[in-house]
């Protein structure tokens, strides 16, 4: 635990991850531990479900009728449309050359790099611990499996697994 943290539990004051007042919340999107949750600039949609320990940031968008479960990290330029399914712990990336510093030494901001856009398309489902590489797009109704690390696009209604995944199967065939 750091220094701040300890100090706020040892004055007895509660910590809580904020909602920001820019969020941009849907109609019944429900929160079950809004004090456990991270969401700032960021547009989630009507009856969307959000576990606890998610971080949701600015510019990212949810659809409607999602459910992103506990331990996510939905970052920048992520857009996921309407009924998908986000598993325990998916991890979302929006730099495919992550840097702390720049050249010279000195510390990045944001004018020193550019947000990489990822798209989940309507209905898709990511397995927990998933890992998703910025700049793929996730096909419609597509499946990707728990732990699968998606480095390219995924075909729609395609199931995919591994690391990095691959193609294994198509959805509309497991019916």
């Amino acid at each position: 635990m750091d220094a701040l943290c300890a100090g706020a539990f040892a004055r007895g004051r509660e910590l809580t991850m904020p909602i920001g007042a820019d969020v941009i919340l849907g109609r019944d999107v429900r929160i079950f531990q809004p004090d456990l949750v991270n969401l700032y600039g960021c547009s989630i949609g009507a009856e969307t479900k959000i576990g606890a320990f998610v971080e949701v940031q600015k510019n990212a968008a949810i659809g409607a009728r999602c459910k992103i479960s506990s331990h996510s990290f939905v970052c920048e330029g992520v857009t996921i449309e309407d009924e998908c399914f986000i598993g325990h712990g998916v991890m979302f990336t929006n730099d495919v050359y992550p840097s702390a510093v720049n050249s010279d030494g000195t510390p990045q901001t944001e004018a020193d790099w550019q947000v990489v856009k990822t798209t989940v398309r309507k209905r898709a489902s990511i397995g927990s611990n998933a890992t998703i590489i910025a700049g793929v797009t996730i096909g419609e109704g597509a499946l990707i499996g728990a732990g699968a690390v998606v480095t390219k696009d995924v075909p729609d209604f395609a199931i995919v697994a591994g690391v990095p995944a691959r193609i294994i199967g198509d959805v509309r065939k497991q019916k």
